[in-house]
């Protein structure tokens, strides 16, 4: 069974695919971190990020692997776990500017599907695992939640790790991201195809009752 959450940041649909996995006992695919991952490498290079060719065959030559348990997502690259290291504010600006190229994300499309052909049945998350990666998943949602508390959320996960941000930059950087990735999971919208679920006044565990509840069918 193939389970996608796609969404903005913030929205929740990482948490809540990571403990909607682990309730089923499914394995989570975290497709963020794969973007973040090549964003963190990148910007230690002397690579142009608005060169699509470039970008391409830097991530190419880039060895990532993702351990999908179902408690957590832990991701290397070439050897290295860069799963803590890719949550900085800096990476999450990059990430919006690397997934732009439809070019890289075909590249990783690829790879995330012959990830989740290992897996048996998974939760998946990310912006476009519904509407392009797993367009016949077994079930599709998107999850969404104002602005203001998208930020708030991203705020306080940000600084409990030590990070030094303001809320302020943290939505500047919401809205970008938004700007930038909303067309990922749009035709989903549009289409009706999928369960929108507004995270907005929904705790956590409420979403993943909500969730686990339409997948088992309850």
């Amino acid at each position: 069974m193939i389970v996608t959450i796609d969404g903005p940041a913030g929205s929740g649909k990482s948490t809540a695919a990571r403990k909607l996995a682990a309730r089923l006992e499914f394995a989570y695919l975290d497709t963020g971190a794969m973007y973040r991952a090549i964003a963190l490498s990148v910007s230690g290079s002397s690579i142009d990020l608005a060169d699509a060719d470039s970008v391409l065959q830097f991530a190419q030559g880039l060895k990532l692997e993702i351990d999908c348990g179902p408690t957590h997502a832990r991701i290397s690259v070439d050897g290295h776990d860069v799963s803590e290291a890719i949550r900085s504010i800096e990476v999450s600006r990059l990430t919006s500017e690397i997934a732009r190229h439809q070019s890289v994300r075909t590249h990783l499309i690829a790879l995330q599907r012959k990830i989740g052909s290992t897996l048996a049945n998974f939760v998946t998350e990310g912006r476009d695992q519904g509407s392009v990666v797993f367009p016949d998943a077994d079930f599709r949602f998107v999850l969404d939640a104002s602005v203001e508390v998208r930020a708030s959320r991203r705020y306080q996960e940000m600084t409990a790790d030590g990070q030094d941000v303001t809320i302020e930059v943290v939505a500047a950087n919401i809205r970008h991201r938004d700007s930038i990735d909303a067309k990922q999971w749009e035709p989903l919208l549009a289409s009706g195809s999928a369960i929108v679920i507004d995270t907005t006044e929904i705790t956590i565990a409420g979403v993943v009752d909500r969730l686990s509840k339409i997948v088992l069918g309850e």
